[in-house]
Parts: structure tokens; C-alpha cells; sequence
């Protein structure tokens, strides 16, 4: 391979659209979700700016276009499947955005995978579609954006206590459900680390980054995925519940929230229940917690690339070529807009540039989940149920998380250890 086909990869197209797409968020740092609607005001749906909709896909469509001319060998069309995948993307975004959606916690990634899955189990997924499916560069270019929501001032504003929830738990569960997956339960490897991290880091990202990084089949991201969607609304429903009736302390709660519940949205939304400082206490725990997807994901990719590997001695080229380059636009974007352009423009700047990014990845991430239902088969999806084995494996492995994350938050925010002020 030449030094030019070297760089004519997903990873690194992923880098690099992720870069332009965060140039572009500085100049148009102006787009709106859709507002929050149901039947009786509907209207809150029609007044939205159809426009920045419009300026969203256009965009998004060149710059994937271009990609998708130099990465493939061959010509194919690519302009109508991706306005096709657009539409379908507008709808979950828009089912997403339904009041009733909102309040049970069913957000785009629910919806996406939901209309995929129904448009490949009933009623077959279109060939004509096949150029757009590439549910990893829309994935691995949403996790660049991630990146610069990282802010690392945001991350030590709470400090020791905050770092211990999020630090000391984590890396524990990960061990822990991945000895009780392929010891105890005997599942596939691929399997047991992406449940494991799904569940123990940040659900739907983490889960996407360790697939990449162990290599593992979509129907193994799509099962993990699928279960801690459906967790997520379970817990952010009940754990509220539970703090309260325990009568435990709000920051004390909000930590335990921060450290168990998956998506960062179910987050502040169960954390803000308890008031407003258990909910900044959750987001702050949460977002130091989301730190890790990038270096879970590399120290997964060493352990495989050593693991497959284990009759001869494994290259420091091996590892690089194993290595999930994404990664390396995430910690990039995150240095960057953590100590060079936030001290040199403020938070406000920053805020606003992220403000907007965020709507680019969410964009991405549902395009990318619509991708992986349409891939996704019951018939195939059935046999990695292996009889409960995965369902087991979240249920013990997150009821171990939130035993110990409780325990490490009544210690780091109960006032004995570290002084809060």
C-alpha cells in the first residue's frame, strides 16, 4: 500500500470530516433542534427553520459525496440514496423530538434503530441504498465532534470526588463483566467487551468505539446497543425513585446517576429530578466518565491485536495498524478546544461552536443507527441471544456497577473524604 491509499481510509476520512464539519460549526453556529411537539400544538413543528434542515443534508451530502468518490474503487450513485437516508433520518430525529419521546427517554438512536430494524425484517432493505450504508464513517465521525464536547476545565470542576466515581468504577465493571462473560457465561470475547463497556462507560458511544476497536460483528453492537437503550430508560426512571425514598443525599444520588445510567441525555434528565446541583453533579461525572471511550477503545486494541497474535511477537505495526485512528481525532479535538481555543476565546465561543456540532452528530449518529437496523437481521440478530446470556451478562455486570458506584459515591460525596464546597 502507497502512503496515499495508506490515508484513503475510513479512519482517516473520518478525521478529516470531522475537522471540516467543526470549521464549519464556527461560522454557522446559528442551527436549532426541532422544537419539542405532540398533536395539540403541532405548530411548534411548522415553525421550525426548514432551511438550516436543508443547509444540514446539502452539506453533509457533499462532504460524504467527495468521500465516498475517493475512498471507492468504483462509481455508483450516491446523491438519491442519501437524500432517501436523510428523510429517514429527519423522521427518527423527529419522533425523537415528540413530547412523549422526550419523557420515557426514546431518543434518535431508539427511533433509528427501531425504523431500521423494520425495514429489514419486514420488508427487506433496498439494494439501492447500498451506497450510503456505512454506519462506521458516520459513527467514527461523530465521535471526532464528540471530542470537542470534552472540555477538560467542565471535567475537574468537581475534582477528586468527581475523577473517583468516574475512574476507579469504571475500569473495575469493564474487568468485571468481561471475566463473568467469558469465564462464567462462556460467550465470544467481541461480545463480553462491548457489553461490558457499553454498560460501564457511556452506552451507545463507548459501545460503537470498542466494536471498532475489537473488530466485532454489527449484530454483536447492534444486541449491546439494543439492551442498553432499554436500561437506560428503565434506570433513569427508577433511580430517582430510589434516591429519594433512601433519602439520599442529592449529590451523593447525582454521582451514583452520573456514574451508572449510559447516555448522557437520560443523565440530566434523571439527575435534574433531584434539583439542580444533583444534576450538575450527574452531567460533570458523566462527561469525565465519557473521557474513557477513547482510552478504553485503544487499550482494547492492543489486547486484540496482541490476542490474535499470541504465536509470534506482535509489531509496533501491528498495533498501529489495529488501532482505530478515529480515536486520534478524538483526544485531537478535545486538546484543542480544551487549552488552546477555550483560552483563547472563552467558554461562550466554545459553547456556541459545540452547540452546533452537536446537531451535526446527533445527525450522524442517527443516520449511523438507521444504517446498522438495516443491516441487521432477527434471524442472525436470534443466535447472539445464546440463551439470555448477554441479558444476564448486562443485568449482574450493572448491578455490580451500581452497588460499587454507589459505594464509591457516598464516600467521595458523602463529606468524610473530600471536602465539598
Amino acid at each position: 500500500m502507497n502512503k496515499i491509499d495508506y490515508f484513503k481510509t475510513e479512519d482517516w476520512a473520518s478525521i478529516a470530516l470531522g475537522s471540516i464539519l467543526l470549521i464549519f460549526a464556527i461560522f454557522f453556529k446559528s442551527i436549532e433542534k426541532i422544537q419539542l411537539w405532540n398533536f395539540n400544538h403541532i405548530d411548534a413543528l411548522l415553525q421550525y427553520n426548514y432551511l438550516q434542515l436543508s443547509y444540514i443534508v446539502l452539506m453533509l451530502g457533499s462532504l460524504f459525496f467527495l468521500t465516498h468518490q475517493i475512498l471507492e474503487k468504483k462509481k455508483s450513485k450516491f446523491i438519491f440514496p442519501f437524500l432517501f437516508l436523510s428523510c429517514l433520518t429527519y423522521l427518527a430525529v423527529l419522533l425523537s423530538r415528540y413530547e412523549w419521546s422526550q419523557i420515557y427517554g426514546f431518543g434518535y438512536a431508539f427511533w433509528a434503530l427501531m425504523i431500521g430494524l423494520i425495514i429489514s425484517n419486514i420488508f427487506r432493505t433496498p439494494t439501492f441504498l447500498i451506497p450510503v450504508l456505512k454506519a462506521e464513517l458516520y459513527v467514527k465521525t461523530g465521535l471526532v465532534l464528540l471530542g470537542a464536547e470534552i472540555i477538560f476545565s467542565k471535567m475537574t470542576h468537581l475534582g477528586l470526588p468527581a475523577l473517583s466515581v468516574a475512574w476507579i468504577v469504571t475500569p473495575i465493571v469493564i474487568i468485571f463483566m468481561y471475566y463473568f462473560g467469558t469465564k462464567i457465561l462462556k460467550m465470544n470475547k467481541q461480545l463480553s467487551i462491548v457489553i461490558a463497556t457499553a454498560t460501564s462507560v457511556c452506552g451507545v458511544s463507548a459501545a460503537i468505539a470498542c466494536a471498532a476497536a475489537c473488530r466485532a460483528k454489527k449484530e454483536e453492537l447492534t444486541l449491546a446497543v439494543s439492551m442498553t437503550l432499554i436500561f437506560t430508560v428503565i434506570m433513569m426512571i427508577t433511580l430517582p425513585v430510589i434516591v429519594d425514598f433512601f433519602d439520599i443525599d442529592p449529590l451523593v444520588g447525582g454521582a451514583w446517576i452520573g456514574g451508572t445510567i449510559d447516555s448522557t441525555g437520560a443523565v440530566v434528565a434523571a439527575g435534574a429530578v433531584l434539583g439542580q446541583e444533583a444534576m450538575n453533579v450527574a452531567a460533570i461525572v458523566k462527561m469525565i466518565q465519557n473521557i474513557m471511550v477513547g482510552v478504553v477503545a485503544f487499550i482494547v486494541a492492543i489486547i486484540w491485536s496482541i490476542d490474535d497474535n499470541t504465536n509470534q511477537k506482535v509489531s509496533y505495526f501491528e498495533i498501529w495498524h489495529r488501532f482505530p485512528k478515529f480515536i486520534l481525532g478524538f483526544i485531537g479535538s478535545s486538546i484543542i478546544f480544551s487549552f488552546i481555543l477555550q483560552p483563547l476565546f472563552g467558554t461562550s465561543f466554545i459553547e456556541d461552536i459545540t452547540h452546533t456540532s452537536m446537531t451535526y452528530r446527533s445527525w450522524l449518529f442517527t443516520m449511523a443507527f438507521l444504517v446498522i437496523g438495516m443491516e441487521s437481521n432477527f434471524t442472525v440478530f436470534a443466535k447472539y441471544i445464546q440463551n439470555g446470556k448477554p441479558i444476564w451478562l448486562y443485568i449482574v455486570g450493572q448491578g455490580f456497577n451500581l452497588i460499587l458506584t454507589l459505594i464509591v459515591a457516598i464516600i467521595a460525596f458523602g463529606g468524610t473524604v473530600f471536602a465539598l464546597t
